[in-house]
């Protein structure tokens, strides 16, 4: 082995040190190779990943360094890269494919770096129609009788990261190779999970351009049954990609899924938004989002078809509507699953649950109704908070989609209870109520605005102000749609102007407290201090000739604070204190 090969070795084992200099120096050594001599830079690294006598860092190393030439998260760079790939020299760039080609399957480490090697020089490759025999290649490794398990797995995972990085008119003409090969490694009578799990993610990802293969009823049965059986695998990585691919599929070929809704589909996706297991009620949940919003805009397809006089081009077999009675009760109960510290990023089943059933009133509309109402009435005023919480937040979530005579008494009926909750023992509830009156200020304003409940909704708005960031985020959102709602109610004189309107009495007040939210120390957190302007600029937006005055004084704070913004801009020295 040649010296300089000894001491890249050495210098790819040091990047994994904890020693911080290792770390720098092995780094800047790595930059400077690559921008001496790249491309003997790459065939070196393609020799250390191939060759099994190296060190597992050395060669999960090589194939990272290997693979940080041939593409980047950077669209610009990644595309410089490949036409750098594609302009090198043949015998050269044959040469690093067959070492790529080679490793896979011979390395300890999961997952493969040769695979992402394979992947990123076969997405620079197959576009530009070379390399025509690697698809073939990948598919004897994985149907080979002989191949290992871990030559299998690391083969399905390269067909898999192709499938996701390329676009799928490339490799339309394969499809049916391509799944020839993710197909055998999905089947149950696969005794290693490992495949069956590379295979099911590759299959997810090659969905795109297997239309062809769904067209044909006995391929598509095929493909079905073989999903459909990984859903019911005991490993829970395996349950979820497949159930991934349900999800997919419904989106991609809903047309042909009448015959396995009943017998298959329905109670798979019931019984995975029952689990425990989080990452498999999620995807239960998330195949009826999608199955929501499939039939929403098929009704709008419908609709548009109908004007046109023409049968529209697909037809919704309302999954929906008819599976209502079985979903709703389990999305209740998940709603009542939320996390005690709810993070704005985690998304969990609770939330799921939220969105689906908001994507569930749009697309059954009034017929919710009787599947929510009478959860919401027994549980919001229970002693455990997670029920109110619950309650309110299915409460919030069917309205967007109800008829506005559904609609109108349902919310005047429940804003008492609602303004009380606004003063709620538990932070949650209190986030929760004020989001519902955001949902009604911007769904049926005229609820709000409406004498009888304005002056105590006005007060627990103005007090949710001084809450918890999360809560007073919530509230200026509802501020923002009761001062639109409030100007559009108001009469015009015949110059079209709004001489005063419901807020007018309260506008000062309102403002003054919206101008010291934007000023809290906390205004960074959940998106306050920008929630806060959005606010104002609203009430300015929607106001009345009688609060003219305020508005002049509003404008000149901001003015003012605008100046001082300014001013501080001359003085940044870093990016935190920007």
């Amino acid at each position: 082995m040649h010296q300089e090969t000894l001491q890249l070795i050495q210098i790819l084992e040091k990047t994994v040190s904890p020693d911080k200099n290792e770390l720098e120096q092995a780094s800047s050594f790595l930059e400077q190779a690559a921008s001496s001599n790249v491309l003997g830079f790459i065939k070196t690294l393609s020799d250390i990943l191939r060759h099994g006598g190296n060190s597992p860092v050395a060669r999960m190393a090589a194939g990272l360094q290997l693979k940080n030439q041939l593409t980047s998260k950077d669209p610009n760079i990644k595309q410089t890269y490949q036409h750098r790939w594609l302009s090198f020299p043949e015998d050269i760039r044959s040469y690093i494919k067959k070492n790529v080609v080679g490793a896979l399957g011979t390395e300890t480490n999961r997952p493969s770096s040769a695979a992402q090697c394979v992947a990123y020089i076969a997405v620079a490759e197959l576009p530009q129609h070379q390399w025509p025999d690697l698809i073939a290649t990948l598919v004897s490794n994985v149907c080979q009788a002989n191949s290992t398990e871990i030559q299998k797995e690391a083969t399905l995972e390269a067909i898999g990261y192709i499938c996701q990085e390329i676009d799928s008119d490339v490799l339309v003409s394969q499809s049916n190779d391509i799944l020839t090969a993710i197909v055998h490694g999905m089947r149950s009578n696969e005794p290693s999970n490992h495949v069956r799990l590379a295979a099911t993610q590759a299959l997810l990802n090659s969905l795109e351009f297997t239309k062809a293969n769904f067209d044909q009823p006995t391929e598509r049965n095929y493909i079905m049954e073989v999903v459909c059986e990984a859903t019911q695998s005991p490993d829970s990585q395996i349950k979820v990609a497949a159930l991934q691919c349900l999800v997919k599929i419904m989106s991609l070929y809903y047309q042909y899924m009448e015959p396995y809704m009943a017998p298959a589909l329905f109670p798979i996706t019931l019984e995975a938004m029952k689990s425990e297991n989080d990452a498999v009620a999620l995807q239960g949940i998330e195949f009826w989002s999608n199955v929501s919003d499939e039939e929403v805009d098929l009704a709008i397809e419908d609709t548009e078809a109908a004007e046109a006089g023409r049968p529209p081009a697909r037809v919704s077999r309302h999954y929906a509507k008819g599976a209502l009675q079985y979903i709703v009760p389990i999305l209740l109960q998940k709603l009542t699953k939320q996390e005690e510290l709810d993070d704005e990023d985690d998304w969990n089943p609770s939330k799921a649950a939220g969105v689906c059933m908001m994507l569930l009133a749009t697309c059954c509309e009034d017929e919710i109704v009787p599947h929510v109402l009478p959860f919401v009435k027994e549980n919001i005023k229970s002693d455990n908070w997670r029920f109110r919480d619950a309650s309110l937040m299915a409460f919030g979530s069917i309205l967007g989609g109800l008829e506005n005579n559904t609609l109108k008494p349902l919310v005047e009926q429940a804003m008492p209870t609602l303004i009380e909750l606004m003063y709620d023992n538990s932070v949650s509830v209190r986030d929760t109520a004020a989001w519902t009156f955001g949902r009604i200020c911007e769904i049926i304003p005229e609820a709000a605005i409406n004498e009888t409940y304005l002056k105590p909704l006005l007060e627990s708005l103005i007090t949710g102000l001084k809450a918890e960031p999360r809560v007073a985020a919530n509230v200026c959102w509802a501020f923002s749609g009761m001062a639109e709602a409030a100007y559009e109610a108001a009469d015009a004189n015949d110059d079209g102007q709004v001489e005063t309107y419901i807020l007018s009495q309260y506008f000062e007040f309102i403002v003054q407290r919206l101008l010291e939210t934007t000023d809290r120390l906390d205004g960074g957190q959940a998106n306050l201090r920008p929630a806060a302007y959005e606010a104002l600029m609203e009430m300015v937006k929607n106001s009345p000739k009688d609060c003219y005055v305020t508005v002049q004084k509003t404008t000149m704070v901001i003015l003012e604070r605008l100046q001082q913004v300014l001013q501080m801009e001359s003085h940044i020295v870093n990016h935190s204190e920007r």
